[in-house]
């Protein structure tokens, strides 16, 4: 009896010093899985494992700018539109969807 409530508090404790932070590579996981967003298939697939084995970029001091999901370039696209109609709205819309 006393060795199961032992092996039971430290399978209680391990799992828990585990549980504390995640990995670097579960960090990484997150971070490609965020990029990924909107890529399907096969681009998804080669895009995940181009991620997941790339080096980490060094620590940069300023924060580094996001990439908008296509989704999220159209809605600010879109509010950044307001105003403009026809070809002007066309020619805008083309040039702000394009941009990185």
């Amino acid at each position: 009896m006393k060795k199961l409530f032992v092996a039971g508090m430290l399978l209680a404790f391990g799992s828990a010093a585990f549980a504390a932070e995640p990995t670097a590579q579960q960090n990484k996981m997150k971070t490609c899985n965020a990029e990924a967003t909107g890529k399907k298939g096969d681009e998804r697939k080669a895009f995940m494992k181009q991620c997941l084995s790339a080096k980490p970029a060094p620590a940069v001091t300023a924060e580094p700018e996001i990439p908008l999901s296509q989704q999220n370039r159209m809605k600010k696209c879109n509010n950044d539109a307001v105003g403009k109609k026809g070809d002007e709205r066309k020619v805008f819309m083309k040039a702000c969807l394009s941009a990185k």
